[in-house]
């Protein structure tokens, strides 16, 4: 891939070069006045051929990359209940985004080279026709309308977190360059908090509010666990810059601002261990690991490390740049079964057990 790519840059640098030889051609005074500088009826021929063969190689590599490396149909790993919808939107709008792509793409060349320049031949044209501006003015619009409805039905059906559902509330806290969770504990309610309380010495990194009665029972981890077929309501906050909380298998994002609680929910569907056993994931690990193995056999020729071997995890990750070490910002998520996550939360320490 490293090599494809090397030849397509080199093969860009040498036509910039050509272009721009030709570029100082056209500005020199040609000796050659015959033609007075006007382009040939061979010269146009030559253009519209190349605007085909240009025509045929954008589609020929649209089709090769959707062969070698397009999954489709675009989206088939939701792990949520509203994932389907968010897929659904997406595949919509990228065989309309396709669709008017083929259609402009070969109305474009194909127009360059069978209303080329000829000598004697006079070009037909419109000063203006209502009939076509109102029909490329009124399908976009209706197109788009449509695509947009779609849309916020689409975002109001998956914000609009039931309560009655009795959702678990967690907070995704960020800061300059990690991620920390709190879980509301057995009263399902989050204890205030605010970064001025931020007390280092006692432990106290999220400034949780250490007198509210709801925050005793809160519990402060680095590993996000979620029950699968469970509600979970978000609310995110940041210590100091503008962050993002991207759960891409769960199609969910949403910012983490500086001042201000954020909201997003949803449901899991599929637990972790259920994900790792697809046909789909045991292929891509299988391929990651295959890569790994190859690149630490020269790390070990060299004295170093081995790579260790690639296991499948939901990510919490964060979608905005945040500074230099942005790209440490990453949690595993681990969807199990009640009865697990039930072990698991009994292991932790509450708020209360953990100030010093």
């Amino acid at each position: 891939m490293t090599a494809l790519f090397t030849i397509i840059i080199v093969l860009f640098i040498a036509v910039a070069i050509w272009q721009m030889v030709k570029i100082f051609d056209l500005a020199q005074v040609s000796a050659d006045t015959s033609t007075g500088g006007i382009a040939t009826d061979y010269d146009n021929k030559v253009n519209g051929y190349l605007m085909i063969g240009f025509l045929v190689f954008i589609y020929a590599l649209t089709i090769i990359s959707f062969v070698k490396w397009g999954h489709l149909p675009l989206m088939s790993n939701a792990a949520s209940e509203h994932g389907s919808e968010v897929d659904n939107l997406m595949i919509i709008s990228m065989a309309v985004i396709f669709t008017v792509q083929i259609i402009t793409q070969f109305l474009l060349h194909y127009f360059a080279f069978k209303y080329r320049g000829e000598k004697g031949k006079k070009a037909l044209f419109f000063a203006d026709n209502n009939t076509l501006e109102a029909i490329w003015t009124i399908i976009p619009v209706i197109v788009l309308a449509g695509l947009i409805i779609y849309g916020l039905f689409t975002w109001t059906s998956i914000m609009n977190v039931d309560e009655d559902a009795d959702p678990m509330i967690v907070e995704i806290y960020g800061q300059q360059f990690n991620w920390t969770a709190r879980y509301s504990g057995q009263d399902n309610v989050l204890g205030m908090a605010n970064v001025r309380l931020i007390d280092i010495d006692k432990a106290n990194v999220l400034g949780i509010d250490e007198a509210d009665p709801n925050a005793q029972d809160d519990i402060v981890v680095k590993e996000l666990h979620l029950v699968v077929g469970k509600p979970v309501l978000f609310q995110i906050r940041s210590q100091d810059v503008l962050h993002s909380v991207y759960m891409p298998h769960f199609r969910a994002q949403m910012n983490a601002v500086p001042g201000m609680i954020t909201k997003f929910g949803f449901t899991p569907t599929i637990t972790t261990k259920e994900m790792r056993e697809t046909p789909e994931m045991i292929d891509k690990v299988n391929n990651i690991n295959e890569i790994r193995a190859e690149k630490s056999k020269g790390l070990t020729a060299e004295g170093r490390d081995a790579l260790d071997p690639y296991e499948f995890h939901f990510l919490l990750l964060c979608n905005k740049i945040c500074g230099k070490s942005h790209y440490n910002m990453q949690m595993n998520i681990i969807v199990e079964t009640q009865e697990e996550y039930d072990a698991w939360i009994k292991e932790q320490t509450t708020f209360k057990e953990s100030l010093k």
